[in-house]
């Protein structure tokens, strides 16, 4: 790949990060109820995850130039099920009321955040449409393992340093504590987002 298409794909990556949906709202959720650690460690996890998402949707995309039916399958109801899970998840934090204090949960809560970072961003469906659409066109038929590798080691550092921002950014000052206030408010929109988003998915919108 020449400089000015890596400097193409970067600009895609980045459109993909900064866009609303799934991935910034267990950000945001992790970072309101686990402070900036947890959802540091999200972030951190989601970049990771997209990594090798991207490794493999460019290594498939290099062997067959196509997704294959089963593979599509599985990730579509995949996306499904974790984005029902998470939106139960939400919706069950939504009817606990108000966040009046945080209680450290040590390394548990960094984990937890770490591991739903990593699976949203395997089974985004926006993730999904957004490989499909916009990064088919930079994979060759004859690319070599090293560039993949090379787009997989992009895409992490590109989405893993957004989100860790995002965290810390909504970590800073007083800033957490009012998106803690109005927490309870804001789980509750992401589960019906998440639903949503899992009806969408499942009818073929993505």
């Amino acid at each position: 790949m020449t400089p000015e298409a890596w400097a193409a794909l970067a600009v895609v990556f980045m459109l993909g990060a900064m866009s609303p949906g799934p991935s910034l709202a267990v950000i945001l959720s992790n970072t309101m109820s686990g402070g900036r650690r947890q959802g540091i460690a999200t972030g951190l996890g989601h970049g990771i995850g997209f990594g090798i998402y991207a490794f493999l949707a460019a290594l498939g995309l290099a062997t067959a130039l196509s997704v294959h039916e089963v593979a599509q399958l599985v990730l579509m109801w995949g996306g499904v099920g974790i984005l029902l899970w998470l939106g139960f998840k939400f919706i069950k934090s939504s009817l606990d009321g108000p966040k009046i204090s945080y209680v450290d949960e040590g390394g548990s809560s960094e984990v937890t955040g770490f591991f739903q970072g990593f699976m949203i961003a395997l089974f985004n469906p926006k993730i999904l449409a957004w490989m499909l659409a916009l990064y088919a066109p930079f994979i060759e038929a004859d690319v070599s393992i090293e560039t993949l590798m090379g787009m997989g080691a992009l895409g992490m550092g590109i989405d893993g340093t957004w989100y860790v921002t995002v965290a810390t950014i909504l970590s800073s000052g007083n800033g957490i504590e009012k998106l803690r206030s109005n927490a309870h408010i804001i789980d509750g929109c992401m589960g019906v987002l998440m639903f949503i988003f899992a009806a969408l998915l499942a009818g073929g919108w993505f």
